[in-house]
């Protein structure tokens, strides 16, 4: 019976495959917090026909009627609701890439019998 040889330096496909999945979880997490940058830009500036009506967080809320009724809100609320799924798979996806590299880092430390 032979033993398999462990070249120096080589990574074992478990451990490339952990490390492509934690790069992966980063980039959705990386979409979700960009959405979550152009929520926060849009509650902090002016909005409406060349900017007349202040922006949400700045001021207190006493807009008028056409303040009000030019605000996207529909398009903010699914910025919002858009960045879930990409922070729950990326968070994931990191949590379960760490875990993978954890465990492939400990099978290349043993020693095979």
């Amino acid at each position: 019976m032979s033993t398999p040889v462990v070249r120096a330096g080589a990574e074992s496909p478990l451990l490339v495959h952990a490390r492509r999945s934690q790069g992966r979880g980063l980039a959705l997490l990386a979409v979700a917090g960009l959405l979550w940058v152009w929520f926060a830009v849009l509650l902090v500036t002016p909005y409406g026909d060349d900017g007349e009506c202040p922006a949400l967080v700045t001021s207190e809320y006493v807009h008028d009627d056409t303040c009000v009724e030019s605000r996207d809100w529909p398009f903010m609320a699914a910025l919002l609701g858009g960045s879930v799924p990409f922070a729950a798979l990326g968070a994931a996806g990191y949590a379960g890439g760490g875990a993978t590299r954890r465990v492939a880092e400990h099978l290349d430390a043993t020693d095979r019998a």
